[in-house]
């Protein structure tokens, strides 16, 4: 340690010059050679910015969760009936279409920043998984009524 005394002043001003020229924090050459520790690296402000793309993609991905909400809406009126064998496993199927289209438009409107968009494709969801609950649970003996897979004699 040196018995030269530190110029305080004399050191803040060349801090404040190099916060003038590079922005809002020291370089960390400058830092370190005024016996600083190097500055903690921060999250850019980029990697919270939506995806590139402008007004296409948000129609793209307002297209995506409209299409799932409307996929969400017709569920309940399928007109088949779905009680057992093939026309239960179609109706399970398009009960699947619903939440993977639940499931692509909540990831693209998260990307996006949508909230609105966000929220009606994790309700799509939901409600996928409901009315596939419905029809597996009392399959598999959760519920207290008994139902079939399959039609049998």
């Amino acid at each position: 340690m040196s018995d030269k005394p530190r110029d305080w002043d004399k050191e803040m001003a060349a801090i404040d010059r190099e916060i003038a020229k590079a922005g809002s924090a020291p370089r960390p050459a400058v830092a370190a050679q005024q016996g600083g520790a190097a500055p903690v690296a921060r999250a850019s402000n980029a990697s919270l910015a939506p995806l590139p793309g402008g007004r296409k993609a948000t129609i793209a991905t307002w297209s995506k969760v409209i299409l799932a909400v409307l996929l969400a809406v017709a569920m309940p009126l399928w007109p088949y009936p779905h009680t057992c064998g093939l026309n239960l496993f179609i109706y399970l199927g398009a009960i699947s279409v619903v939440i993977l289209a639940g499931l692509w438009s909540s990831v693209s409107s998260w990307y996006r920043r949508i909230g609105l968009g966000h929220t009606l494709a994790l309700l799509v969801i939901t409600w996928g998984v409901y009315l596939a609950g419905s029809e597996v649970l009392p399959r598999i003996g959760y519920a207290k009524s008994v139902a079939a897979w399959f039609c049998g004699p």
